[in-house]
């Protein structure tokens, strides 16, 4: 049977420092089905809980929130419902509550998309997140409040982090983080589309 392809939203938490920026990640578990032992950032797949939650308005560009409609199946979760889900991953991983108000701009930036590839014991559709530790509501070294899914939480350099055992497209999002934290352009976000045998690759624009 043909593994069903599961709407997911990932949130790569950065924070400035006196030297390179830091991100947060996790340790998924040696038992898990999907991805383990690998060093992640925290995300999962949308619930049936995130379609009913109140949206959290104002947190994504118009752009972004555009971006995030395309290409996409006809039932996909809309962009509201993508953030909702992030922002509970978010919490449930690592007890990092985000802040929901009284931003000046949108603080969660549409960065990357990927599908996982056919022949996975899981499989995701997964949109990345990339915000900002100024836009959290707690404090960003306290992990005590996390589900305990995600073990040696950590805020890492984006150079020790590529010496972590990551899955590939991780390593791949690394190193779209490291430019955008540099300051560079982004041409379209880019999108690893694995929905069928035959891998595309792409940008959405």
């Amino acid at each position: 049977m043909t593994e069903a392809i599961r709407p997911a939203a990932t949130v790569i938490l950065a924070r400035a420092t006196s030297g390179e920026p830091e991100l947060l990640m996790g340790q998924r578990g040696a038992g898990a089905v999907f991805m383990p032992s690998k060093y992640v950032f925290p995300g999962g797949a949308v619930d049936a809980e995130d379609h009913h939650a109140a949206p959290a308005s104002g947190l994504l560009s118009d752009h972004c929130m555009s971006r995030l409609t395309q290409s996409c199946p006809a039932d996909a979760p809309g962009p509201d419902v993508l953030v909702t889900a992030a922002l509970r991953e978010l919490q449930e991983e690592t007890g990092l509550a985000f802040r929901l108000a009284s931003h000046a701009t949108p603080p969660l930036r549409f960065v990357f998309r990927a599908i996982t590839p056919p022949g996975r014991t899981r499989r995701f559709d997964a949109r990345f997140f990339l915000v900002d530790a100024n836009a959290l509501a707690t404090d960003p070294d306290d992990f005590t409040a996390a589900s305990g899914e995600l073990s040696h939480l950590h805020w890492i350099g984006l150079s020790p982090a590529r010496a972590l055992d990551l899955p590939f497209i991780t390593e791949v999002v690394l190193a779209e983080v490291d430019a955008l934290l540099r300051g560079d352009d982004q041409p379209g976000v880019p999108f690893f589309d694995n929905s069928t045998n035959v891998p595309t690759f792409r940008r959405i624009v």
